[in-house]
């Protein structure tokens, strides 16, 4: 496996801020915050953390507590909780899909899809432990892509987001941030893992792509 510099033209991975330290890797083949969101009421602070990111939470929207993301973006009218620390990091969109054929028809992604993984995780262990590392099949603009690594510790996950930021991957800047969701229990679609789910790839909870290897 090569680590090269920035070369975002070629869909490599690089151009960290360190540069003495930076590496890449070959892109496209192969708890709580402390600053969390508004609440109180009656009840006071047991209240506010028995319904917190539930749908009785008026203040804090229930998708980003769950999964991360919400399809509202920043026009969303509750608040997204963003910690300043975790065990979970998010890379927004990493994971892209190789074009159509040339029928103009979607190709099976099977093998594609395996090597990013194999690849990912290659180096995302530098960083630390790792306790899931999960990508999301779905198609919604706020989850397609979708990259979730959650380390067995915060410091896992700070190394992660200080050496990730600002490098490309595949050529595209990468953008990892912390995040709430440490149960995927909770922020996954159970109806998808049962191959039930009536919503297909637009659903707004988790569809976690399956390995094989």
């Amino acid at each position: 496996m090569s680590y090269r510099r920035d070369d975002r033209d070629r869909g490599r991975y690089g151009g960290g801020r360190d540069r003495d330290r930076d590496r890449d890797f070959r892109g496209g083949g192969g708890r709580h915050g402390r600053n969390g969101g508004g609440g109180g009421g009656r009840g006071g602070a047991a209240r506010f953390a028995t319904i917190l990111g539930s749908e009785d939470d008026k203040v804090n929207c229930p998708f980003y507590y769950k999964i991360g993301a919400c399809r509202h973006g920043e026009r969303c009218s509750r608040v997204h909780i963003k910690p300043n620390f975790s065990q979970t990091v998010l890379i927004p969109h990493m994971y892209q899909r190789p074009g159509p054929g040339a029928d103009g028809l979607p190709v099976d992604d099977h093998d594609h899809f395996e090597n990013f993984y194999e690849e990912i995780l290659d180096e995302l262990t530098n960083y630390g432990p790792i306790e899931e590392l999960n990508v999301l099949e779905n198609m919604g603009d706020h989850l397609v892509g979708n990259v979730y690594v959650k380390y067995k510790t915060e410091d896992g996950g700070e190394k992660c987001c200080t050496s990730l930021r600002g490098r490309y991957y595949g050529g595209n800047m990468l953008m990892p941030e912390f995040s709430l969701v440490t149960n995927f229990r909770e922020a996954r679609c159970r109806q998808f893992d049962e191959d039930q789910c009536n919503r297909g790839n637009y659903c707004n909870f988790m569809h976690i792509r399956r390995i094989s290897k």
